[in-house]
């Protein structure tokens, strides 16, 4: 498991006039740090905004811990008749075979968009299709600042009778020493008209290439098997143990809702919690020894170099963004002290 170092309240990424979220770091062939986001305009509300409204853009900084300024939009909308011209999310990025590799996640809708300060609900036309055309797809480039080439097919489409007949999410890569990938992925299915609760499968590929397939016909992670967990990052350590920290839904496996929660295993397929699953809290502890409980602490990233942990990133709110408007969302960044085995 990982230990959290104290915080800068300096660090990391945030926008005027825009809801921020979903970090995604690298160290690129500029040695300068590339962060990854998804933003939308704060005249929407951050929900169902992020859902009809976000797009991925990329952030620089000279240090891994930030602050981290914004460069340029990675992933704009381009229209309904493609797979994910209303929405960009859930970037996630990597390099593999000299390609940088962007995953995330796209929708689209038939629908007048949102006009600007106008309301919504779970209920709205926009906000159900939307939600059920949630793919994931990728975005390939040679160099960091593009260009990027984007796809007409998400990678990660959905299947009938399948644990992710209704959508497939907030990708993580795992590359892997002989040219594959394995990609985790929250997945939803479909019970009579409506969604279940989330569940984490994973795919393999080849290469980057694809094409991607689910390895597994249940899934790891989700309610009577484990526990709900939402977005899981994985990582290989030096002794190709896969390590994973999420969030946990209602703090059933780390003691703490929304809490992230730490679980290794041997071949990415059966995972173990171990003793001390807790990951970290929605309490963040600052370098001047102050510390804040974030409403939520969610989309955690680790950035890893040389097969060691370094920093951990994270989106964080300071009010509970899906009903307080006056709530303020960013990326954090907090160093990494050490990573321990799990028992």
């Amino acid at each position: 498991m990982i230990e959290l170092s104290k915080a800068s309240k300096n660090s990391g990424f945030r926008m005027n006039g825009y809801w921020v979220w979903c970090s995604s770091v690298i160290r690129a062939e500029d040695g300068l740090y590339h962060m990854f986001a998804s933003r939308w305009p704060r005249h929407y509300p951050f929900h169902p905004g992020w859902l009809l409204n976000s797009e991925v853009v990329r952030a620089v900084s000279s240090s891994p811990e930030g602050p981290y300024t914004f460069s340029e939009v990675v992933l704009p909308s381009r229209g309904a008749e493609f797979w994910d011209g209303c929405m960009t999310h859930n970037p996630m990025i990597t390099k593999h075979n000299d390609k940088y590799i962007l995953f995330y996640t796209g929708s689209r809708h038939p629908f007048k968009p949102l006009e600007i300060n106008e309301k919504s609900s779970n209920d709205d036309p926009r906000t159900i299709v939307a939600r059920s055309n949630k793919r994931t797809g990728i975005a390939v480039a040679d160099s960091i600042y593009g260009p990027w080439t984007r796809f007409n097919e998400p990678v990660l489409a959905t299947a009938p009778k399948t644990f992710y007949s209704f959508l497939t999410s907030n990708a993580c890569p795992v590359p892997l020493p002989d040219g594959s990938l394995d990609v985790f992925f929250k997945s939803r299915r479909y019970i009579d008209y409506k969604h279940s609760d989330m569940m984490i499968g994973v795919a393999t590929a080849r290469s980057w290439e694809g094409p991607y397939s689910v390895s597994v016909d249940k899934p790891l992670f989700g309610p009577g098997n484990l526990g709900e967990i939402e977005d899981p990052f994985v990582w290989l350590d030096g002794t190709g143990e896969y390590n994973m920290v999420a969030k946990d839904m209602t703090g059933d496996m780390c003691g703490e809702k929304f809490g992230g929660v730490y679980a290794c295993s041997d071949n990415g397929i059966d995972w173990n919690l171990g003793d001390k699953p807790k990951a970290y809290s929605r309490t963040v502890v600052w370098d001047n020894n102050d510390s804040t409980e974030f409403a939520l602490l969610e989309r955690p990233f680790v950035l890893i170099e040389n097969n060691i942990p370094i920093t951990f990133f994270a989106a964080v709110a300071n009010k509970y963004p899906y009903t307080d408007e006056n709530a303020n969302t960013w990326n954090i960044a907090i160093p990494i002290m050490s990573q321990k085995k799990s028992n």
